[in-house]
């Protein structure tokens, strides 16, 4: 074998070897290949417009569904709160996936802990798992709030988590007086997006409505403070950071609920942070005063937003502002709902983005675009797409409903760059693979899990979106407000001059547009 301990191959080499290759090619004959022409054939089959009515036609299986499941989005909104440990009701493999989905993001440890059920929780309940969790989590990982949400075995058999949360305290497993606020979220409807909202509303129910039954419900007392929610954001660390920013400079009294930009961002400094940062107890509970609730996703919080304005709040909600139109509804909003002036310094962000969008427009103008992802991730997109002049052709969102389809279309109809294109809510990236195949497009936005249309569609994949695996340290960088929308203006206009390079870099033959300048 050429792997040793004085010359370690990376994968990428060691796999090309002789021995490997030899390997993989018995391998190949062991699993009853079919006659390579044959399958040639097919794959060429599944590129046209037969196969694509086809596709569109299937109702029972989801191909690569650009979604995850609701107990991911809990777990992401519960870690946003201080010292909180996420307590799964499930089995230990459901929390392990969640974990790593985060750690692979972010690159950071991502705490959660479940209630290991197994068999006989499934066929008995899951009460002595509750009560022997909540214990050990309590005693073992000293958190100052445990957040409890489920996955579809504690669904399928229907446990309470209200009535274990309210036992498991009365053997003594957590004091009695201890924050377990809980939300239901069955993985297997809805997405992560749906899971964030569950949790967060429960998570502010808890506080709001009386400490499940353990204390008075709170009395409204209105102040001049806004709260802000980011919602579901593989930019969290980024996007939030920016956000108050803009508050500060505005200088408006502010909460930021569920806020995981500090966990999901630690130092290396010899101190391992289990907790870090994070929306105070004493915050979340006191933002029931605030003036106005003010979501940066629609889609991601509905019913926070909806129990927030039953208890006398104004509500608004954005579209993940991505670009110029989108920052400015924001501010201005800021603006009108706080009473405060909009500062010099944000209005020369703005002309700054107004110059670098004049000075690439050429370069984006009329570029067709294909993107997918999470419903308000994919209006941000587009909107901002539009006011390049490019044409977001193909906008897929798998956890999209009607109301998004409707929205969405509304904005592609506001503009002379919209035209034709097509919204799909509820397809998966088997569809965008028919989709790229008959009405090709220049490139395609989205997560880390389109590189594998990249490669079957030679689509050139620009990644914005949650997960992306394969790329480091996107997260830190916002992509959020004026300086967000320069930000991802420059991501787009990276793989336009890489495209164009990589087609012009034939020496003799395609070089004469392989220029130095852009």
């Amino acid at each position: 074998m050429p792997q040793s301990a004085e010359h370690v191959l990376d994968h990428v080499e060691l796999f090309r070897g002789p021995e490997y290759q030899q390997m993989l090619a018995k391998k190949k004959i062991f699993e009853n290949p079919r006659d390579p022409a044959e399958v040639e054939r097919i794959k060429e089959w599944t590129k046209t417009a037969e196969y694509r009515e086809k596709n569109f036609a299937r109702e029972a299986l989801a191909v690569n569904p650009a979604k995850a499941c609701q107990p991911l989005g809990a777990v992401f909104a519960s870690v946003g709160f201080e010292r909180t440990l996420p307590f799964v009701h499930g089995s230990q493999g459901c929390v392990a996936y969640y974990r790593s989905h985060l750690s692979r993001h972010f690159k950071e440890p991502s705490s959660c802990v479940s209630s290991s059920m197994t068999e006989d929780a499934a066929v008995f309940g899951g009460l002595n798992n509750m009560t022997d969790g909540l214990a050990n989590s309590y005693k073992m990982y000293k958190p100052k709030m445990i957040a409890v949400s489920t996955t579809c075995m504690a669904e399928v058999i229907g446990d309470d988590l209200n009535a274990f949360i309210k036992t498991s305290k009365e053997k003594g497993s957590v004091p009695a007086d201890f924050d377990v606020p809980f939300a239901h979220t069955p993985a297997f409807v809805g997405s992560h997006v749906t899971g964030y909202d569950n949790a967060l509303k429960g998570i502010l129910e808890h506080f709001w409505d009386g400490k499940a039954g353990t204390a008075p419900k709170l009395e409204r007392k209105p102040s001049g403070a806004i709260n802000i929610i980011g919602g579901f954001d593989g930019y969290t660390v980024g996007n939030l950071r920016e956000i108050k920013r803009i508050l500060e400079l505005m200088g408006i009294q502010h909460t930021v609920l569920a806020d995981n930009s500090e966990v999901f961002d630690t130092p290396t400094d010899g101190e391992f942070r289990m907790y870090d940062g994070g929306t105070t107890l004493k915050d979340a509970a006191n933002a029931i005063h605030a003036k106005a609730t003010i979501s940066m996703q629609q889609w991601c919080t509905e019913k926070t937003l909806s129990f927030a304005a039953e208890h006398g709040q104004d509500v608004l909600s954005f579209n993940y502002p991505v670009g110029l139109s989108a920052t400015d509804d924001f501010i201005v909003a800021l603006s009108r709902i706080s009473g405060k002036e909009i500062p010099e310094q944000l209005a020369r962000e703005r002309g700054r983005l107004v110059d670098a969008i004049a000075d690439s427009s050429a370069h984006v103008h009329g570029k067709k675009f294909a993107i997918y992802g999470d419903p308000d991730l994919c209006y941000g997109l587009a909107a901002f797409l539009l006011e390049l002049g490019a044409e977001p052709t193909h906008v897929l969102s798998t956890n999209g409903n009607k109301a998004w389809q409707e929205k969405m279309q509304a904005l592609l109809a506001s503009s002379p760059f919209g035209q034709g294109c097509q919204v799909y809510p509820g397809r998966d990236l088997w569809h965008m693979r028919s989709l790229l195949f008959t009405e090709p497009v220049d490139f395609l936005i989205g997560n880390t899990y389109g590189k594998y249309l990249e490669r079957d569609t030679a689509t050139p994949l620009i990644r914005i979106g949650f997960p992306i695996f394969d790329r480091h340290h996107h997260h830190r960088s916002p992509i959020w407000g004026y300086q967000g929308g320069l930000n991802v203006l420059v991501k787009i206009l990276d793989k336009i001059f890489d495209e164009i390079d990589n087609k012009t870099n034939i020496l003799g033959k395609t070089d004469y547009s392989f220029d130095i300048i852009r």
